[in-house]
């Protein structure tokens, strides 16, 4: 069970509602609910030549290796139609968040009227983010398109996006890659299988279910 100080219970009850109440909204293509995330991946080349598969032998790895700096990965899901994009970028800072959530408004999500985004409270994941990246008038056009959402402090596992980061791992990063290229395209053609296949996420936890197996985290009331 979590550990959250008393004086934050009330503001982790609050947002974990409000993500839930967000979560069980019907598809609606004027209104996606897009869920962010971001991860990094430490690119790491061979100091030696692996060996091969050989009869009755496996791919055989020297436990020595060599750094070749960090990429960061911007993930958005789309959990209601199955689809999901990964940017890979050098940076995670504000102005390379803003970018990439300019690119989901502008590109995939154009003709929306608003985009729901349901995201942790990093200080970069904020909407002043895009004033400092973007002209006035551009960042307040792109902020007027986005309905904001963020998962309470110490409740990451309300992100959806987690799940597909989880994935993401396990299937396409587990092995070292030593550059940024080559993790890219080996991402996009993850990507690309995933999409294809549509693979949703059934969001099931209600409000009601938090209130009652959750309900130590909840503030004592005194009458």
């Amino acid at each position: 069970m979590w550990c959250i100080p008393p004086k934050q219970s009330a503001e982790f009850v609050y947002h974990m509602e409000d993500v839930l109440k967000v979560y069980h909204r019907p598809y609606d293509p004027k209104r996606p609910v897009l869920c962010i995330d971001e991860t990094s991946k430490q690119l790491v080349g061979e100091a030696r030549t692996p060996l091969p598969l050989g009869p009755g032998m496996v791919e055989r790895y020297d436990y020595e290796y060599m750094r070749h700096g960090v990429a960061n990965l911007f993930l958005a899901c789309e959990p209601l139609a199955g689809w999901r994009h990964i940017a890979v970028t050098e940076h995670r800072g504000r102005v390379d968040w803003a970018g990439f959530i300019r690119s989901l408004l502008d590109g995939r999500y154009r003709d929306a009227e608003r985009v729901v985004l349901v995201m942790d409270q990093l200080n970069t994941h904020a909407l002043a983010s895009l004033y400092e990246a973007f002209p006035p008038e551009e960042a307040k056009r792109l902020a007027e398109r986005i309905e904001l959402h963020h998962t309470p402090k110490h409740g990451s596992w309300l992100n959806i996006a987690e799940i597909e980061l989880s994935v993401l791992g396990r299937q396409c990063l587990a092995r070292r890659i030593a550059q940024q290229d080559t993790l890219q395209r080996k991402i996009e053609q993850w990507e690309q299988q995933r999409n294809t296949i549509a693979t949703k996420v059934d969001w099931q936890f209600t409000t009601e279910q938090a209130r009652i197996k959750l309900r130590s985290l909840y503030p004592s009331h005194h009458s």
